[in-house]
């Protein structure tokens, strides 16, 4: 049976650390149905939601440096376990504030800061585990069995997270309390690898070392802007419940259906690049699904039909992945061991900002220039960054197999 299995999951470290990504993704998105259901259900106005998103989202711009070299100097592993300990709390505060009626936001609010901080501490250090626990010839198929974990959170998450809190509210936190516990076992399983620094101080240079080494790698810089610019503008699926109401006037199961196109084909992608790693040209064939992904957008902002709809939404969704696994892999392969975590931080400083700020934006042109005309412009801007890239960063556009790419010497 395990012969069957892709080639990554066979190396026990990765099976242990597929089993955490899956347990944390399932738990995450129940307890963000969850949520946001009881926060919305105590003022019923939607300013509440975005407060919790905001309370959110505010640790990680100021604890990710930080964070980032403490899983450069730290065992990655010890540092994954204290942020999944918090998140335990977290779902056992949930259950004490549910019990109690969940009838103020300020509990709220306060367990959302700390989340932010467990995913501020525990991002840079989860995320660059990988690099060391599995070949450099299995990386990318990693990357992508990782992202189908991540996947399948979102689209079943969710749905349990739903369908457990209309029969028991308490019972989805214990549930997320125990798919937490779950990660957690993964990861006490794991060996210790100790961190090598070769002497650095932890001072202000070693703190943003990570910033320094995006910006002085212009493949590295390349790829993570793509991604902050790619949700920034061009990926319109907050605005999916207009279209459901106004524009397709399919109700609510429909707009779960637009919600959920976009991970279907992800979903595909990534099983596809699971058994066929990406053999073309790694930096070609990003932008080229960088432009298809425009394409789908502009489909999917004209479309006037739901079957229509979700297939271009299934048609970004699926490119996403492809173009997620090539930058993922990039940033892996180009970084050194040494660097790992700071690097990851800054990534994940910059996808945590392109996904909040990203829906701002699109709430705000769709309110300016009306929603159809904001999705559009948006799938445009992305064809137009494309092109744009190839010019601004030539690196990109010879980068070759993946597999040929080596760690860029770390300059201090």
């Amino acid at each position: 049976m395990r012969r069957r299995l892709p080639a990554a999951l066979q190396v026990r470290e990765f099976a242990l650390l597929w089993s955490y990504s899956l347990a944390n993704g399932l738990a995450t998105q129940m307890l963000a149905v969850a949520i946001g259901w009881q926060v919305y259900s105590i003022h019923r106005n939607p300013l509440d939601l975005g407060l919790v998103g905001l309370a959110e989202f505010v640790p990680l711009p100021l604890l990710a440096l930080p964070a980032g070299q403490l899983a450069d100097r730290m065992p990655r592993r010890a540092v994954t376990l204290i942020s999944l300990v918090f998140q335990v709390a977290i779902a056992v505060l949930l259950v004490a504030v549910t019990l109690t009626g969940a009838r103020r936001l300020w509990p709220f609010l306060g367990i959302a800061a700390l989340a932010g901080v467990a995913t501020a501490v525990g991002s840079p250090a989860s995320r660059a585990l990988m690099r060391e626990l599995v070949p450099i010839e299995l990386l990318q198929a990693a990357v992508a069995l990782r992202s189908v974990a991540f996947q399948i959170g979102i689209v079943a998450g969710p749905a349990l997270g739903g369908v457990i809190f209309a029969i028991e509210p308490v019972a989805v936190y214990a549930t997320a309390a125990a798919l937490f516990s779950a990660s957690l076992a993964a990861i006490v399983a794991l060996p210790t690898i100790a961190r090598v620094t070769g002497g650095e101080p932890p001072g202000w240079r070693s703190l943003v070392a990570g910033v320094r080494f995006v910006f002085r790698t212009e493949l590295l810089l390349a790829v993570i802007a793509l991604d902050l610019f790619a949700v920034l503008l061009g990926d319109s699926i907050s605005l999916a419940p207009v279209f459901a109401r106004t524009i397709l006037h399919v109700g609510p199961i429909g707009l779960g259906a637009l919600r959920t196109a976009p991970s279907v084909g992800a979903l595909v992608a990534g099983v596809m690049l699971t058994r066929r790693p990406l053999q073309m040209p790694a930096g070609r064939t990003l932008l080229g699904v960088i432009v298809v992904f425009g394409v789908g957008m502009i489909v999917f902002g004209l479309s006037k039909s739901l079957p229509l709809s979700l297939a271009a939404l299934a048609l970004t969704g699926f490119v996403d992945m492809i173009s997620m696994n090539i930058r993922s892999t990039i940033g892996a392969l180009v970084t050194p061991l040494s660097l790992q975590g700071r690097v990851m931080a800054v990534e994940w400083t910059f996808i945590g900002a392109s996904n909040e700020l990203g829906a701002f934006e699109s709430g705000a042109v769709a309110s300016l220039i009306g929603t159809v005309p904001a999705v559009v412009a948006g799938g445009v801007a992305m064809i137009g960054i494309a092109a744009l890239w190839t010019r601004l960063f030539p690196a990109l556009t010879r980068v070759g197999r993946l597999a040929d790419l080596e760690p860029v010497e770390s300059v201090s």
